[in-house]
């Protein structure tokens, strides 16, 4: 069975979408404070979004479009990456590199995210 970029992204997205609400606290506490309001209404808020573009991603008729917004989704939620691996810099060794992991692993989802797109791009609807 082939594998398939676009549900495979759009159910990465429904995921994490979803745990933003029923687990909130972690992704709270990498909020970085410079963002004015709560981390809980940018927690919501960036749940919210990853739920939407989960939807446009999944549809081919917005695949072009929720691929291009989801590879910025991803470049926007960078900083948060960057505090949390500063944040656990004294951590256990393995908390340490699982913070550290996730920042190179964003660049392999902007690039997920773009060829969605460009492969939705390249198809007639």
């Amino acid at each position: 069975m082939p594998v398939r970029p676009a549900p495979l992204l759009a159910g990465l997205l429904a995921t994490s979408g979803t745990l933003h609400f029923l687990r909130p606290e972690p992704f709270d506490s990498i909020v970085p404070a410079t963002l004015p309001g709560s981390p809980r209404t940018w927690t919501s808020i960036s749940g919210a979004a990853e739920l939407a573009l989960a939807a446009a991603v999944a549809l081919p008729a917005t695949r072009r479009a929720g691929g291009l917004l989801t590879a910025g989704l991803f470049a926007a939620v960078f900083p948060a990456n960057v505090k949390m691996a500063y944040d656990w810099r004294h951590r256990p060794a393995l908390l340490k590199a699982a913070a550290y992991g996730r920042l190179p692993v964003q660049v392999p989802l902007v690039m997920w995210a773009l060829k969605v797109s460009r492969s939705a791009a390249s198809r007639p609807h």
